[in-house]
């Protein structure tokens, strides 16, 4: 149960706005004419306090919490932007004291007011890192490189206030202001020594911000989830915050104060939203725009400077500065022109994928589908362009099959029900499957990470991918139905030659000898019974010659009798006698091994018509027959030194017939005229039996 919340973040805000108004009143009341170079208004200093202590009572009363002890508590980031928001009001009203007193006042409190703001001014930016290392998960980052680092980078923050408290006026150069004490609490120290703290003090401070700022890219860049949105929320506020500082930098100096204000409002509201809603919006998107533009931003700038430094140099002062300025204008839309478009597809493509480039995101779908071959194969390949188009780091696609199963798809890593989101593929109002997405952070199940129109977009994309896929699916079922059903039919038809040539045939046969036994038994029988015993006889041989003929037509009796190698010798010595000089040879495992019925067929036909077809067109006086294994597939190559094959000539029935007597076992073959001439048959018959299809098959990349 979520304890109450204490008002201390309401009153905070309270404070901090009775201090903007104070503030606003005293700077109303100094006269402007005559302000010291000590003293500056301090209105916006104290209103930066309170856009600092709002977000940090957003993040009290509806932020994470954190237990301490058993104690809820707040989160750490809301104490930090509330004491960041007091320590900026104060220094307002500070500096405001100031200028009232050395400008319409007799002075009262002008030492205090000037110590405050002037010293203790120096603790202002200390919530920006802390704020950085905080966000993450409240806590420090851990282990053994990142704990050290950010204690050496909290470190080097603090040393710049605390040397600024003590150290001499006439070490930082301030110049004597009239009524006020510029060093109330001397430190004695020499002055060199002092020198050269304030220098390094100085230094130190760009590496108080870098350590948080690299820690905040790394995790950044860590998984899904609602910690990684948090860092990306505060790397695109310090991206923010930076831009501004450096846009404020071209500028007169009384831009300043207000770019300081909007950078610190804008860190404040982002950790108020990364803590509360990290889902508020697209922080990718949010990030990748906000890159996008400052590097067209920049490349202006930088293009614009040059162009104008080189007109200058060229034109050798002929021109104005005015028509340079205007001739450089025109230099710069000629040139940056043409690719302003390409630098920004290309960084909006690396940082948010091709989700803002539809034609992009299908052509690189189309591409890659075409590359791929089985369905399983092909839904992989959707998944990996899902999560590269649209920087999804896991994604799930499942198609149904017709046989009631599902393809299943995996990237990165299995979503489990609780965690993702789910996007229905429709086709026609059929179902075909289901997209499966993370759910985001903080929405629970149900809503994904995608605004809606990036959902559409992938729908239209999977959805066709899904159908080309599942269409392969009852493409590559139908294709192994095929194969077993070839398989088994000659599994059957060696059976059934097996039993007519070793059970009916005999028995044919020995009816025949009995009968011509008969009759020299029993050389006086009328003549009646010797036409019927003739007929009998001759009924009997002419069924044993069909018995014959059926066995030589459901297998080639030589495969039996020889094996595959031995049956393609056996025809090679029969086309021998014509002339053509074939050779057989084949690989040592193949010589002896037992083959599937149908594979044994369809490579000795194969190769029979293969071979039949040199020694009959191709006027072939050579020809070789290769028998290997290449993986899970039998190698059938046959070449002759032939006249070769005229593309221009139709396709006959035989090379037909080749290639379709592969295609039945699910291999391929291929009919090749080498540049050397000659003809080159070559096909590759699977050996591995073709299993049915499991309920569920699963790829994962």
């Amino acid at each position: 149960m979520r304890a109450p919340v204490r008002p201390s973040g309401a009153l905070v805000v309270a404070a901090c706005a009775a201090a903007l108004v104070i503030s606003a009143v005293l700077d109303a009341l100094s006269p402007t004419s005559s302000v010291p170079d000590a003293a500056s208004t301090g209105w916006s200093t104290a209103l930066t306090g309170l856009l600092l202590a709002v977000p940090g009572a957003v993040v009290q009363a509806l932020g994470p919490r954190t237990t301490t002890r058993g104690r809820d508590r707040a989160h750490p980031v809301a104490v930090v932007l509330l004491l960041g928001g007091l320590l900026w009001a104060v220094d307002g009203v500070s500096a405001s004291w100031l200028l009232h007193a050395l400008t319409a006042g007799d002075g009262t409190g002008a030492t205090a007011a000037f110590w405050s703001y002037n010293r203790l001014g120096a603790w202002l930016l200390l919530p920006l890192p802390l704020v950085l290392l905080l966000v993450h998960d409240g806590a420090l980052p851990r282990g053994r490189v990142w704990r050290p680092a950010a204690l050496v980078g909290l470190a080097s923050t603090a040393l710049l206030p605390v040397v600024v408290l003590g150290v001499p006026s006439s070490v930082v150069g301030q110049p004597p202001v009239p009524g006020v004490d510029l060093d109330p609490v001397p430190v004695p120290l020499p002055e060199p020594v002092w020198e050269a703290v304030w220098v390094l003090a100085r230094a130190l401070v760009p590496v108080s911000l870098l350590v948080p700022f690299a820690l905040l890219v790394a995790r950044s860049r860590g998984p899904a989830g609602p910690a990684r949105d948090r860092s990306r929320w505060m790397l695109w506020s310090a991206l923010v915050a930076l831009l501004t500082m450096l846009t404020v930098w071209a500028l007169p100096d009384g831009f300043t104060s207000a770019a300081l204000t909007v950078s610190c409002a804008v860190v404040a509201a982002s950790c108020a939203v990364a803590l509360v809603r990290p889902d508020l919006v697209d922080v990718d998107r949010l990030l990748g725009g906000t890159l996008v533009w400052a590097l067209v931003a920049g490349s202006v700038l930088v293009v614009d400077v040059v162009l104008v430094a080189a007109a200058s140099a060229l034109l050798g002062g002929a021109l104005p500065e005015r028509e340079a300025a205007l001739v450089a204008v025109l230099l710069v839309t000629a040139v940056y022109g043409p690719l302003r478009e390409r630098v920004w597809s290309a960084v909006r493509r690396l940082v948010l994928g091709d989700r803002d480039d539809p034609w992009h995101a299908l052509s690189s779908l189309a591409q890659a589908l075409e590359r791929s071959g089985s369905a399983r194969e092909q839904l992989l390949v959707v998944a990996e362009s899902v999560a590269h188009a649209f920087r999804v780091d896991d994604v799930v696609v499942e198609v149904d099959r017709a046989d009631g199963g599902s393809l299943v798809a995996v990237h990165g890593r299995h979503l489990e029900p609780d965690a993702r989101r789910e996007l229905p593929l429709v086709y026609r109002g059929e179902p075909l499957g289901r997209l499966l997405l993370p759910a985001g952070p903080g929405c629970g199940t149900g809503r994904s990470r995608l605004s809606r129109r990036d959902e559409r977009l992938l729908g239209d994309l999977v959805r066709q991918a899904a159908l080309a896929a599942r269409a392969e699916a009852l493409a590559e079922d139908l294709q192994a139905s095929r194969a077993r059903i070839l398989a088994v039919r000659e599994e059957d038809r060696r059976r059934v030659r097996r039993d007519l040539h070793d059970g009916l045939g005999p028995v044919l046969g020995a009816a025949v000898m009995a009968v011509d036994t008969v009759r020299n038994l029993a050389p006086d029988l009328p003549e009646p019974a010797q036409r019927m015993l003739g007929r009998v006889r001759d009924d009997v041989q002419e069924a044993l010659a069909e018995v014959r003929r059926l066995v030589h037509e459901l297998r080639p009796p030589a495969l039996d009798d020889l094996g595959l190698v031995g049956a393609l010798r056996q025809h090679a010595d029969r086309l021998g006698v014509a002339g053509l000089d074939v050779s057989v040879r084949a690989a040592a495992d193949l010589e002896a091994a037992s083959l599937p019925a149908a594979v044994e067929v369809a490579a000795y036909r194969i190769a029979g018509e293969a071979v039949t077809n040199a020694a009959r067109h191709a006027r072939a006086t050579r020809c070789s027959v290769h028998l290997g294994r290449r993986g899970s597939a039998l190698e059938v190559v046959v070449d002759d030194d032939g006249r070769g094959i005229d593309p221009a000539a139709p396709a006959g029935v035989g090379l037909a017939s080749l290639k379709e007597r592969a295609r039945e076992l699910g291999g391929s073959c291929t009919v090749t005229c080498p540049p050397g001439g000659g003809t080159r048959v070559e096909a590759l018959l699977p050996l591995t039996a073709i299993e049915p299809a499991v309920p569920q098959q699963v790829a994962r990349a």
